[in-house]
Order: C-alpha cells, then structure tokens, then sequence
C-alpha cells in the first residue's frame, strides 16, 4: 500500500467567539483538505445550556452556520472535508440547521453527526450504580455535594469522526470531544490508523493540541511579540499530518503571524498538566517530542510517543453555583488603603454584615502612582464581589447600596459602573467515568448509526521519565532582572486550576531555569497562590518547565472572583517577577 502525503488540516476557530472571518480566510487563501473549528470549553457549555432554556432548539454554536454560509459551496468544489464540535449540546439540531442552509443554497453536503457524549440524564443511574464522579480536583464525591449538574458530556475520542469521514461524509457535527480529536479524526481517516498505533495517534493528538486554539499557534498572544515583524491578524495554524504521525506546523502564505519554535511550543504547553496527556485514544507523551525549524513559517514536530488510553473517559460537569454582583469603587490620591477600609466597613454596615452572603472577595487593585502626572494615574480600585443562592441579596440591594456612599462616604467616591443586577454563575465539576458506560454513536449521512466501540486494553498507561539534560547552567555573577528576559510564557486555566508553561531557547538556559525555579521559589513569585499545591513538571525536549497551580481559579472560570478568571495573563505576570539570572545567559539574549 503506498504511503498517502500528509493530510492538510486547518483550523479556522479557537473557541465560540472567535473571527467569523477565519472560516473564509483559511478556506481561499490556499490548499487544504480538512476544515476544523474548536467552539467549546467547559465555559461554553453552560453558555449552551443557558441557551437551550431560551430555545429547545438551540444549543450549538450559531456562527458555525454563518461560516458555513459562506464556504460550504467553495468546500464541496474542492473536496475539503468539514470538522466542527459546534453540535454542543445539540448536534442532531445543528444537522438539521446545516440542511436547511444547504437546500437554501443550492447545495448538497452529506452531514453525518456524533452521539453519546451528553450523560446528564443518566447521573442518578451511575451514582446508584457506585460510580462516583468524584472531583478530579478536590476529590469530592459528587454526591457528597448536595448539587444537581445541568451539563454533564464525557469527552469522546477521534474515531467516530474517523468512521463518519470514511462513509463520505462532507461535514462531521461533534458534540463534546476532545479538542485534538478534531485533528487526530481526520488524519486516522486519511492515513488508515488503527487503534493500536498509538505513536501515529500521539503525533496527531499534538499536532491537534497546537492548532486547536487557531491563531495562538502562529503568533498570537506570543511572550516575545517583538519577533513578529508582521502585525497583520495571524494566519489560522495548519497542520500538515504525515502518515507516522509528526507533523509539520505552518500557516497560508501572505498572512499575518509567526510560525516558529517559540509560538508552537507556548501552544503546546497551553492548558495542559503533567507531560502524559491521556485521552479517550491514546496517552501522548508531550515530553519526547522535537520541535525544530524547518522552513521559514514551517515547523516540524517529530518523535511523540503514545501509549494505550486509561479505561476511564473525562467528564465535564456543571452546576448552577447561585447568583453574583460585583461594584468596583474608584479610590484616589492619598490614603488609598484607609478609605478602602472605610469603604468596606460602611457598606457591609449597610447590608448587616458580611455573614448576609454566601461569599464574599474583596480586592485592591492598585493602579495608582504617587504624585502623578494625570488624574488616571492616581487612582486604584476596590473590587466588591458578593455571591448567595438568593438573587434577591447580591442584586440591586447590594449594588444601591454602594450608592449610599455617594456623599456620605470617603472623599472622592465614585464607581466604575452604575448599580448592576445579579447574574447567575455556574459552577465546572471535573470526573472520571467507565468508557465502557459511554455510547460513542455516529449517525452517518443516509441515518445508519454506527456504535464505536472502545479501544482494546493491551497494557497499562505508561510514565515516561524524561530525558537528562546534557548541557550545564552557566556560572558566574548574576543580576537582578525580569525572568522574562530570559524566558517566554504561556497560561490559561482547566477548571479551577491555572497552569504557567516556561520555556527557554536552549539547553544552557533550560539548566538554569529547572535548576532554579524550584516549587519554593515559583511560589515566592505568585504569593497568591500561597497555601495551594503546585505541581512541577519538566520538559526537556521542549526546554520547558510547567507548573499547575490548584484551585487557583476556584470553582473554575464561570465561579472565579480572581480578576483575571481564565488566568490568561498570569505567565506574563510571572515573567515580570525579578529573578537573580546569569549574566552569561542574558548576554546571549541580548538583555
């Protein structure tokens, strides 16, 4: 059998929000065969469900079909397959929307969709079945919580979409899998992959993990921006997939963006714990994959390891937590933290304390300078977020009575924002489930509906330990500077935990960097985070080192009171902490 090219995948969306525009962009701009977008995370489910009380219908991702509008007959003249997860928590719904835009359209796609991920019905049959859906987190069972999940979807693996795709499907509509199965589905189908061949899958669940939030692979949110010499808007990331699994990373040309090392190993590090990252098909060893420079804008990823899956598949759940309202009040000039006080004793005064609410997350966020030059620059802010089950108590009671500070409260009293109303807030809860107790179900384009089954057990998960580092830290004096003159960052969240990825440009600087940045001294640089535990894992390969910080977040995105909820600006926070770092290291950097 001859061994077919690699398969041409490109992701045209990073989340439900994303540029309408990218669909189009990637689809014109030159050669590609599969047509991905990524729409969900464990926020937007529970955006969905909100959605779906509105409209029984609903439940998807509504700029899909405006995307579609305006590629899907540009992709049938090409034989450019479709792959989405905008079918949410609907994806039987979305299907019946795509025909209808087809026949408007003139247009005659074969649709098959994905089944089987949404569980929310069948908790009270797990739980009395001794399943406990335990917290992955915290450990909790759930149970033991007292709530009752509005969404529960376990995360389904690569081959439906693989099956759908080999039946001649057009578009494949997924529900809650995983992200890099957009990915991986396309280029199992294409390349013939059977189950077992867990390199080739671990390779494609990489390549996926890259491209999955579209244009953070080719530039964007990049700690070292100044590399990126064209500003335009980032191109969409495409990953060209060979038949062993290693890819090659790149972009159309004349588009914005960078594709380099540096922007495809802060993606890889993006949302991820330890360097075994276990899926519904294979468990990918982040830690033994290369990353190099093969052609301006193409990099190549090789080497990734893949062992067989866990028996169980994730679970995300949410719950709705109760109501919220948050007031900021404007400080400014001096004796900023005497009138903070004084604020928050006269309006918890006039509520009747703070044991009114369930919660409360009081925050100075000091912004202001000493003698500044604009009347901005001398102010700061103190952030009052109240949470309860009752409405009642965190909406316009609250809000109004922070306007009874107006005139009666410290000088120069004025908020953000005038009184606000309660919004609801839910609650993420990560588990573990028997694959076994999960119908993976394709329902292809002619309505035959094909069951998928789970992959054989051949052996157990395995650790990989990484591979030493050669190369020797510097010596010598050192100097007090930012730690991010000598490495880039990338973070985000997973539930209530935030993850820090770090990385350097070579060997040298990655010795330092793991021998120095202990457990201790990382949390020296995020005080915060005092009190929580953070994980520490090592990357050699990737010159990397990635840190899990748990519970930071709280309950997750949907809960967090923190500022920055999605811990999207903590690396760069953490960059610019002051680090006693070689010289020599800095003079090859050029700090």
């Amino acid at each position: 059998m001859t061994e077919r090219r690699p398969v041409r995948i490109a992701n045209c969306s990073g989340f439900y929000g994303d540029r309408v525009a990218a669909a189009r962009e990637v689809v014109e701009g030159g050669p590609i065969d599969v047509l991905t977008g990524d729409y969900l995370a464990e926020l937007t489910m529970l955006i969905l469900w909100k959605a779906r009380q509105k409209d029984p219908d609903g439940g998807y991702a509504k700029t899909f079909l405006t995307q579609m509008e305006q590629v899907l007959g540009t992709c049938l003249d090409r034989g450019i397959r479709i792959v989405s997860n905008a079918g949410g928590l609907n994806p039987a719904g979305l299907t019946v929307k795509l025909h209808e835009l087809a026949e408007r359209l003139g247009l005659a796609p074969r649709i098959a969709y994905i089944r089987g991920d949404d569980i929310v019905g069948r908790i009270g049959e797990l739980l009395a079945a001794g399943h406990d859906l335990a917290n992955l987190d915290t450990g909790q069972p759930l149970r033991m919580a007292g709530v009752e999940p509005v969404t529960a979807n376990a995360y389904l693996g690569a081959f439906g979409i693989a099956e759908a795709l080999a039946a001649g499907a057009d578009i494949v509509v997924c529900p809650r899998v995983t992200d890099a199965s957009l990915t991986v589905g396309p280029a199992a189908w294409w390349h013939g992959w059977t189950r077992t061949d867990y390199d080739a899958l671990a390779g494609a669940v990489v390549a996926g993990h890259v491209i999955e939030c579209g244009p953070q692979a080719t530039g964007g949110n990049h700690s070292w921006f100044h590399e990126i010499t064209d500003r335009r808007y980032p191109g969409s990331p495409i990953a060209e997939v060979a038949a062993d699994g290693s890819s090659v990373i790149t972009k159309h040309s004349d588009t914005g963006g960078l594709v380099s090392p540096d922007t495809v190993i802060g993606q890889l590090l993006y949302e991820i714990s330890g360097p075994d990252y276990a899926g519904p098909d294979v468990v990918a060893h982040f830690d033994t994959a290369r990353v190099l420079q093969e052609a301006p804008q193409r990099v190549s990823i090789t080497g990734v390891q893949g062992s067989p899956p866990p028996d169980t598949l994730k679970v995300a759940l949410n719950y709705l937590g109760g109501y919220r309202n948050t007031m900021t009040l404007v400080l400014t000039g001096l004796d900023i933290e005497e009138k903070a006080a004084w604020a928050q004793e006269q309006l918890f005064g006039i509520l009747g304390g703070r044991e009114q609410f369930a919660e409360t997350d009081v925050r100075l966020i000091r912004s202001d300078h000493l003698d500044a030059s604009t009347n901005e620059q001398a102010t700061a802010h103190l952030r009052i977020t109240v949470k309860d089950p009752d409405a009642a108590k965190v909406g316009r009671r609250f809000s109004d009575a922070t306007m009874e500070l107006y005139l009666g409260g410290y000088p120069g009293f004025h908020t953000t924002t005038p009184p606000t109303p309660p919004s609801s807030y839910g609650v993420y809860w990560p588990a573990l489930v028997p694959a076994t107790l999960v119908a993976h179900e394709v329902v292809l384009p002619g309505g035959q509906i094909r069951r998928i089954d789970q992959p054989p057990k051949t052996e157990e998960v395995v650790t990989r330990t990484p591979p030493p580092v050669a190369a020797v830290a510097p010596g010598g004096p050192t100097r007090r500077v930012p730690l991010g003159r000598v490495c880039a960052a990338r973070s985000g969240d997973k539930g209530g935990n935030a993850n820090v990825g770090l990385w350097v440009t070579d060997a040298r600087a990655y010795s330092w960097l793991r021998d120095h940045l202990t457990v201790d001294r990382f949390l020296e640089l995020l005080p915060e985070a005092a009190g929580l535990t953070v994980n520490r894992y090592e990357l050699p390969n990737l010159n990397a080192l990635n840190f899990v910080v748990v519970g930071l977040l709280g309950a997750g995105v949907a809960a967090s009171t923190r500022p920055d909820p999605q811990a999207k600006g903590l690396g760069e926070y953490i960059r610019s902490r002051h680090v006693d770092v070689p010289e020599a290291l800095l003079r090859a950097g050029g700090a």
